[in-house]
């Protein structure tokens, strides 16, 4: 079993940038993608990106790229996200989830078993 502890959210006005992280821990670290999702109340989960551990591919969704960038720090298992011009429309819960194998990540939600808490990311003056 995977844990996921996300972190980093908060306010933030218009224009700017904030980073959340997502670290990981147990067992099946070996090979794996980490995704980010968001989601507001009454909406389906939207998936934001994601990366894989065997090839290092990163796949953004429309809405964020350019403007978000996804990393990892291999030695800790943590996953970041960095997030940039952000606007009142990215605001949302962020979470990160699990799912096995490293190649070719794709950021659809129904193929992530495991999900962290989720931080809530505000932008707005």
């Amino acid at each position: 079993q995977v844990q996921l502890v996300e972190s980093g959210g908060g306010l933030v006005q218009p224009g700017g940038s904030l980073r959340l992280s997502c670290a990981a821990s147990g067992e099946g670290l070996d090979f794996y993608s980490i995704g980010w999702f968001r989601q507001v109340p009454g909406k389906q989960r939207e998936g934001v990106g994601c990366i894989s551990s065997a090839d290092g591919h990163i796949d953004y969704k429309d809405p964020v790229r350019g403007r978000f960038t996804i990393s990892r720090d291999k030695a800790k298992n943590t996953v970041f996200l960095d997030m940039t011009s952000l606007q009142p429309e990215d605001t949302a819960v962020y979470y990160c989830a699990y799912a096995r194998g490293g190649y070719y990540c794709i950021a659809s939600a129904g193929l992530y078993d495991n999900w962290g808490q989720g931080t809530q990311v505000t932008v707005s003056s």
